[in-house]
C-alpha cells in the first residue's frame, strides 16, 4: 500500500484527572525526523512515545505535541496545608503586638500564602498510560489520512506512467519511418548535388547514422522502469526512495532520447515524457 508523507491527526479524552488532547502533523523528509513537545509532567515518556512514533511511521517530518488540562474548580479537590496555616495565624498574631495600628491579616490572606493551598498531585502513572494509549489512536488516525493520501498518490502516479507508456509506444511505432526519412534526406542530398554515390559505401553511412540514431535501447529501458513502477507500487512497505531513484532513471532516458532524436515527433514526445516525469517526481517526493 503506498503511503503519503502528509497528514494530520487530533485526539482528545477526558479523564478524571483532566483533559489530554494529541495533535500530530507530518509532512515530507528524507528520513523519519520526530519533534516533540510535551508538558513537564510527562517528560519521562519521551523515549516511549518516539518507540510508538517509529514503529508506525517510516519517513516524513512528524511534528507531536500533547496538552493537558487538569481539572480546576470543585473537581480539583483543592487542599489546606493545615500545619502551615496554623503556624502562620501563631506568627501573625504574635507580630501584631509589634506593630501599631496593624492590621489584621484576614482568612484569605492566609490561603494566599505559598505553600497553604495545594492541589492534589496527579496520579502520574495512569495519567502516563492514558496519553501513550491515546497516542496510539492519534497514530492510528494519522496512518489512515497518510494510506488515504497515498491512494490519491498511486492513481496520479498510475495515470502518468500509462502517459509514458503510450508515449513510448508512439516513438517505437515512428522509428521505422524516421529511418527511412533519413535515407531519403540523403539520397536527395546527392542528387542535388549531382554526386552518385557507390552502393555498398552509401548503404554503410546511413547504417552509420541509423546507428547513431538508434534509441531501442531507451525505450526498452523506460518499458522496463514502467514495469517495475507497477511492482514498487505493490509492496506494503515504504517505497518512496525507490520511486524517487526510478525517477531519476526514467529522466535520464528521456533526456537521451530528445538528444538523438532527428524528428520533430520524436522530440515532442521526449519534452511530453520529461514533463510526465517532472509531474510524477513531484508525486513521488510526498510517498513514504
Amino acid at each position: 500500500m503506498l503511503r503519503s508523507m502528509t497528514g494530520y491527526s487530533r485526539c482528545e479524552q477526558e479523564t478524571d484527572q483532566g483533559v489530554l488532547s494529541w495533535e500530530l502533523r507530518s509532512v515530507n523528509h528524507r528520513y523519519l525526523e520526530v519533534s516533540l513537545r510535551l508538558p513537564d509532567a510527562f517528560r519521562s515518556m519521551e523515549n516511549a512515545v518516539r518507540e510508538r512514533v517509529q514503529a508506525r511511521l517510516g519517513r516524513g517530518k512528524v511534528e507531536v505535541a500533547l496538552r493537558y488540562h487538569p481539572p480546576v474548580g470543585e473537581a480539583a479537590g483543592l487542599e489546606v496545608n493545615e500545619a502551615l496555616a496554623k503556624r502562620l495565624i501563631e506568627v501573625c498574631v504574635q507580630v501584631e503586638h509589634w506593630i501599631m495600628n496593624s492590621a489584621r491579616m484576614t482568612a484569605l490572606d492566609i490561603l494566599r500564602w505559598p505553600g497553604v493551598v495545594r492541589e492534589p498531585a496527579p496520579d502520574l502513572e495512569s495519567l502516563h498510560g492514558q496519553a501513550l494509549a491515546l497516542l496510539d489512536t492519534a497514530l492510528e488516525e494519522l496512518a489512515d489520512t497518510r494510506a488515504r493520501e497515498g491512494g490519491r498518490l498511486r492513481e496520479a502516479i498510475e495515470t502518468r506512467c500509462r502517459s509514458v507508456g503510450e508515449l513510448v509506444e508512439q516513438v517505437r511505432v515512428r522509428r521505422p519511418k524516421v529511418v527511412e526519412a533519413l535515407h531519403e534526406k540523403w539520397r536527395t542530398r546527392l542528387a542535388d548535388l549531382g554526386v552518385e554515390a557507390e552502393p555498398g559505401r552509401l548503404e554503410q553511412e546511413l547504417a552509420i547514422q541509423a546507428q547513431r540514431l538508434d534509441v531501442d535501447e531507451e525505450l526498452d529501458r523506460l518499458d522496463g522502469h514502467l514495469k517495475e513502477v507497477v511492482l514498487i507500487l505493490d509492496r506494503d512497505e515504504p517505497v518512496g526512495r525507490r520511486l524517487d531513484f526510478l525517477m531519476q532513471e526514467f529522466n535520464r532516458e528521456a533526456n537521451t532520447l530528445g538528444s538523438k532524436s532527428n524528428d520533430m515527433e520524436t522530440t515532442r514526445a521526449a519534452v511530453e515524457l520529461k514533463v510526465l516525469i517532472e509531474q510524477m517526481r513531484e508525486q513521488v517526493q510526498n510517498v513514504e
